[in-house]
């Protein structure tokens, strides 16, 4: 009987330890709600830059009519308020913030984020010392209208001389002027608080756009 060589192999035994497959990528996971959030975001945006702008605005014409108006006994307790020129260059930093924020929401680019950004931040700043100059000048008018009373007296009475007329009565006319000068800077007042309070919110939605698109 012939013997036959059989020839030996080797037998690689592969274990699952030693079987490494490439691992998927796993999702992001995504948010359902975010781009949701950030519609409603771009809205709110908008519809603040418009009310930003209404109230520069109204700033600007208020500033006007003081300019236009003038009293010896008013004219001190709001030409402070003028000199500082917070009706113009503040109203006219509403309105530029208020435009840009309405230009940023449909062109979201991080010159225009962070422009709108720097102005709203400004709008902030011009808004504070708005509020003290025409807190000041409130606290003056009442001075102002004490000033004017005091110099109705010292005027001659006219009912004694003529008819008496109540257009003519000073101190009907203090009272008059008074209560104009008043509701006039009362409205600015508002008018400013509400900016500041638009301002505030802006910068912090720019702040949070520019950090989530542009920062990572």
């Amino acid at each position: 009987m012939i013997s036959q060589h059989i020839p030996s192999e080797a037998v690689v035994v592969l274990t699952p330890n030693d079987i490494k497959l490439p691992e998927p990528e796993k999702p992001k996971p995504t948010r359902p709600g975010q781009d949701s959030l950030v519609k409603q975001l771009m809205t709110e945006i908008k519809v603040l830059g418009t009310i930003q702008i209404v109230c520069g605005l109204m700033v600007l014409s208020l500033g006007l009519i003081f300019v236009s108006s003038s009293s010896p006994q008013f004219t001190p307790a709001y030409s402070t308020l003028l000199k500082s020129t917070y009706p113009f260059l503040g109203a006219f930093c509403f309105v530029i913030s208020g435009f840009l924020s309405i230009i940023t929401e449909k062109k979201s680019v991080k010159t225009l984020v962070q422009s709108s950004l720097a102005t709203n931040f400004l709008s902030c700043l011009f808004a504070v010392v708005g509020f003290i100059l025409l807190s000041m000048g409130l606290v003056a008018l009442g001075h102002a209208s004490r000033q004017c009373d005091l110099d109705k007296e010292v005027m001659p009475s006219l009912r004694y001389n003529r008819v008496y007329d109540p257009s003519t009565d000073m101190g009907m006319a203090c009272f008059m002027a008074t209560t104009i000068v008043t509701g006039l800077m009362s409205i600015m007042l508002i008018f400013t608080v509400l900016e500041f309070s638009l301002a505030v919110l802006g910068v912090v939605l720019w702040w949070k756009q520019a950090c989530s698109n542009f920062l990572g």
